[in-house]
C-alpha cells in the first residue's frame, strides 16, 4: 500500500494512528488521579468541545509511550517517509497530547491538533488543511472524517464501517483492516477464571452440612452469579483505570483494554450493564442483606481501583477483605450463621495470598524500583517474602485450633482426622512462596492453582478427609 501522489499525508490520531481514542484515556486517568474534578466536567463541556480537551489537558499528562499504535498505519508511514513524503499528524486531540505523539514517533513534518479556541474535527480540519496545504491527502476511521476524505486527493480508511467506507469512495488498496472483537475479546475482559473466587458463596452452606437442601443451593447459585457479574464489572473498571500501567506489564498488556481491541466506551457500557444485571438478580430473588453486601463489595472494590490500590498494605488488606466478604455474603444469601473460625481462618490465608501477588510483581520488577500505581519498592521484597508465608501459617493456626473446639465435635463423627488436612495446607502454602521465589509463580495466585494439578490434588485430598471426618 503506497501513494504515488507526493502531497502531504495528513494522519488522524485517535483511532486511526492509536487504536484508542487520547480524550477517553485523558478522562480515566484524570478519574485515578483527581476523582473530585470529575464534578467540574459539566462545567468544562459548557464552555464547549475544545475548551473541555483544554481543560483536561491542562491537569493530565498522557503517557504517549505506551498507547496502542497501530503496526500497520506506523509501517506505511515509515514507507511514505523514506519516499520523502511530507507527513501531517492533524487531530482533534488536544496539542500537547498530539506534539508528545509526533516527538515519540519522530515522524511527523508539522502538528495540527486543537486549542483552547479550536476543537480541530470535520469541517474545521478540513477547512485547516485546505488552507494549509492546498492538496492533501488523509488517513482517517471516523465519519467524523468524511467531509475531510471527501475533499482529499487520496483516501485512506483504516478499519471503517460499511457505510463510511461506501460514502468515502475509498479504493479498497487504500484500507487498514484488522478482524473485529470476537465474543471471545469481550468474555476475556470479564476474566471468567477469577469466578473461581465466587466458590467462596458456598463455603458456608458445605461447612453447615446444608448443602443438599435444594432451596438454599438454588440460592447460594443465584449469588454465586450475581457476584461474579459484579467482580467481572470491577476487573472491567480496574483495567480501564490502570491501562497505562497494564501496557507496560509483561502480560497484562494483552488484556483487551490495554491492547486496544475494545474501546473504552465499549468498557464503560459493560461495567454498567454488569453492575445492573448483577443487582437486577439480587433484587428479585435474593434478600435485602445479600444486596447490601453485593453493593458493599462493588463500593470496596471502586475504592480499591480508584485509591486504596495505591496505599501501601491497605490494598493487601482490601484484596483479603473482599475474599471474607464473599464468605459472608454466602452465609447471609443461604441464611447460615459464619463461624469466626472461618473469618479468621479466610483473613489470615487470603492475606497471604495477596502478599504472593504483590511479590510476584516485585519479581518482575528488574530495573524499576516501584511497582507502577502501587506503593511497593523492590527494596520491600524482603518483608513481603516474610509476612506473606506467615500469614498463611496463622491461617493453619487457625484451623488447628478450630479442630478442638466444642462445634467441631457437632459437626463430625471422628474430628481427629481432620487434623489431617493441616500438612496438606502447610505444604501447598510453602510450596506456592518457593515457586514463586524461583519466579515460576504467575503473577495471579488463582489462575496458577486452576492450572496447578498439585493444587487440585490438594485440594481433592481436603475434600476427601472431610468426608471421611463427617461420616466415618
Amino acid at each position: 500500500m503506497t501513494s504515488k501522489i507526493q502531497n502531504p499525508l495528513c494522519v488522524d490520531l485517535d483511532g486511526t494512528l492509536i487504536k484508542t481514542d487520547s480524550l477517553w484515556e485523558s478522562l480515566l486517568v484524570l478519574l485515578r488521579q483527581n476523582i473530585w474534578l470529575s464534578f467540574l466536567l459539566p462545567l468544562w463541556l459548557l464552555k464547549g468541545k475544545a475548551y473541555f480537551k483544554h481543560q483536561i489537558a491542562q491537569h493530565v499528562t498522557l503517557e504517549v509511550a505506551t498507547l496502542p499504535y497501530r503496526e500497520s498505519v506506523l509501517t506505511f508511514l515509515h514507507e511514505e517517509k523514506i519516499q520523502g513524503r511530507s507527513l501531517v499528524l492533524a487531530t482533534a486531540a488536544h496539542q500537547t497530547i498530539a506534539q508528545a505523539v509526533a516527538a515519540h514517533l519522530n515522524l511527523f513534518d508539522f502538528v495540527l491538533a486543537s486549542d483552547a479556541n479550536t476543537n480541530m474535527k470535520s469541517t474545521t480540519k478540513r477547512d485547516t488543511l485546505k488552507q494549509r496545504f492546498g492538496v492533501y491527502s488523509y488517513i482517517g476511521d471516523s465519519k467524523a472524517d468524511l467531509p475531510i476524505l471527501q475533499a482529499a486527493k487520496e483516501a485512506f480508511l483504516v478499519t471503517p464501517s460499511r457505510n463510511l467506507l461506501k460514502q468515502a469512495q475509498c479504493p479498497p488498496d487504500n484500507v487498514f483492516s484488522e478482524p473485529k472483537p470476537k465474543w471471545q475479546t469481550w468474555l476475556k475482559a470479564l476474566r471468567p477464571h477469577q469466578w473461581v473466587k465466587n466458590v467462596l458463596i458456598f463455603l458456608p452452606l458445605v461447612l453447615a452440612h446444608q448443602v443438599l437442601e435444594s432451596s438454599q443451593l438454588v440460592e447460594a447459585l443465584l449469588a454465586f452469579i450475581a457476584f461474579s457479574l459484579a467482580a467481572s464489572s470491577g476487573y472491567v473498571l480496574n483495567d480501564l483505570l490502570d491501562l497505562a500501567a497494564d501496557r507496560t506489564h509483561p502480560t497484562k498488556r494483552y488484556r483487551p483494554f490495554a491492547a486496544g481491541l475494545l474501546s473504552i466506551p465499549a468498557g464503560l457500557a459493560l461495567f454498567v450493564a454488569l453492575v445492573s444485571l448483577s443487582f437486577l438478580i439480587s433484587l428479585g430473588w435474593l434478600s435485602s442483606g445479600f444486596t447490601g453486601m453485593l453493593a458493599l463489595y462493588l463500593l470496596l472494590t471502586m475504592t480499591y481501583s480508584f485509591y486504596l490500590k495505591q496505599k501501601l498494605i491497605l490494598d493487601v488488606l482490601v484484596l483479603a477483605g473482599l475474599y471474607t466478604l464473599r464468605i459472608l455474603a454466602g452465609g447471609i444469601a443461604v441464611t447460615v450463621e459464619i463461624s469466626s473460625w472461618l473469618l479468621a481462618f479466610s483473613m489470615f490465608i487470603f492475606i497471604s495470598l495477596a502478599f504472593l501477588k504483590r511479590y510476584v510483581e516485585l519479581l518482575q520488577l528488574s530495573d524499576k524500583k516501584t511497582l507502577k500505581n502501587r506503593s511497593y519498592e523492590l527494596g520491600d521484597i524482603e518483608m513481603v517474602a516474610s509476612m506473606g508465608p506467615t500469614s498463611g501459617f496463622l491461617a493453619i493456626l487457625v484451623f488447628s485450633l478450630y479442630i478442638d473446639s466444642d462445634k467441631v465435635s457437632m459437626l463430625y463423627t471422628s474430628p481427629f482426622l481432620l487434623w489431617l488436612i493441616c500438612p496438606i495446607l502447610l505444604y501447598w502454602i510453602i510450596r506456592i512462596w518457593f515457586l514463586a521465589h524461583r519466579g515460576h509463580m504467575l503473577d495471579d495466585p488463582v489462575l496458577f492453582a486452576l492450572t496447578d494439578s498439585v493444587s487440585w490434588f490438594a485440594c481433592g485430598c481436603i475434600i476427601m478427609f472431610m468426608l471421611l471426618a463427617k461420616f466415618f
